[in-house]
């Protein structure tokens, strides 16, 4: 699926790089530089045009880099298109390339903010009601961090000093984890240069609970249920695992993917935690990946059937350094008994 997606965004990549060399070569200074030498025209345009991909990708990596020429060219789409029906209705054809100036403003400062939304993180909370004898419990859900990303996770190095850092946390019911879809290393572990029982180890070593299809029942109060990832093939099913406990006490479930809404409930857990979907990422990412059932949640906080789900944007981000559709956050989860 990644390769028909790459192959997508490429094919759209050129034309974009096609359509803006065009809507570039339209600036006066340009048109200037040029005179009636169309051809220059189009030369001196492309070559601002690399110049300024040759500055970016400095910065920035190349998908990052394509991400920005994407909404460069969309905001010279959306701008062209309104200047034309500005024409058709004023019949006046202004003196100054309006579309242009205005699609690079706009481009910079919404880029601008998505990146800020994307690197700053804030706390977003939620508190819940339940019946089951639990009083009062705070819960918080860190996922997706994603640190020091190389497009399919994070480095050993990084990894280490995450693992460190959850260690460092003083949490009155520590901290708990459960595999998600990068975890495991289904990517390629050479690549990002340790392997999962690698991550198990420091983990463990920071004093970090890990749960594999597995639960834990905490001060005689309430469970804690990790799943294995949705990708990983020996996953036990749900109500193979919630079966087991005590349904009066309140049950949690870490399950990293937000995909198995309806059989989980079925079951008697009370709350359903995610994370995965980075929240949608990019506008408008949030209700298509909703729309065409790519998941059952793509962000926020939903109801079934007596279970409480959450899916938090996560608190990093996956090789993007833009958050248009959502913000990078950490969620605190305020359960209260009725």
């Amino acid at each position: 699926m990644w390769g028909i997606i790459i192959g997508m965004v490429f094919a759209v990549s050129i034309a974009a790089g096609i359509y803006l060399v065009f809507a570039v070569a339209r600036f006066g200074l340009i048109k200037k530089l040029a005179g009636d030498k169309k051809w220059l025209r189009l030369l001196i345009s492309a070559g601002c045009i690399g110049a300024v991909f040759g500055v970016l990708k400095i910065f920035f990596s190349m998908i990052n880099v394509v991400i920005i020429f994407l909404h460069v060219t969309l905001f010279f789409l959306l701008f062209g298109l309104g200047m034309k029906i500005f024409k058709k209705l004023s019949g006046k054809k202004p003196k100054i390339y309006w579309q242009g100036w205005l699609a690079v403003v706009t481009s910079a400062v919404y880029l601008s903010i998505g990146y800020y939304l994307c690197v700053h993180v804030w706390q977003t909370d939620y508190t819940l009601k339940t019946s089951k004898p639990i009083d009062t419990l705070k819960v918080a859900l860190i996922a997706d961090s994603h640190i020091g990303a190389i497009f399919d996770g994070t480095d050993r190095e990084n990894m280490i000093k995450a693992c460190d850092a959850l260690g460092k946390l003083d949490l009155k019911y520590g901290v708990w984890f459960s595999y998600g879809n990068h975890d495991e290393g289904y990517y390629g572990s050479e690549r990002r240069g340790f392997s999962s029982k690698d991550l198990e180890a420091k983990l463990k070593e920071n004093g970090v609970h890990i749960l594999k299809d597995e639960y834990q029942l905490i001060d005689n109060r309430f469970y804690i249920v990790g799943r294995k990832d949705k990708k990983d093939k020996n996953r036990a099913d749900i109500a193979d695992i919630i079966d087991k406990l005590d349904k009066d006490k309140y049950i949690i479930v870490m399950d990293h993917q937000p995909g198995d809404y309806e059989n989980e409930s079925d079951t008697a857990a009370d709350l359903v935690v995610s994370g995965h979907t980075h929240g949608g990422q990019l506008i408008p990412l949030q209700p298509v990946s909703t729309l065409f059932g790519f998941n059952d949640m793509t962000y926020g906080y939903e109801r079934r059937n007596g279970t409480d789900f959450i899916v938090t944007s996560g608190i990093g981000c996956w090789e993007i350094k833009f958050k248009t559709g959502t913000k990078s956050e950490f969620v605190i989860i305020n359960v209260e008994q009725e």
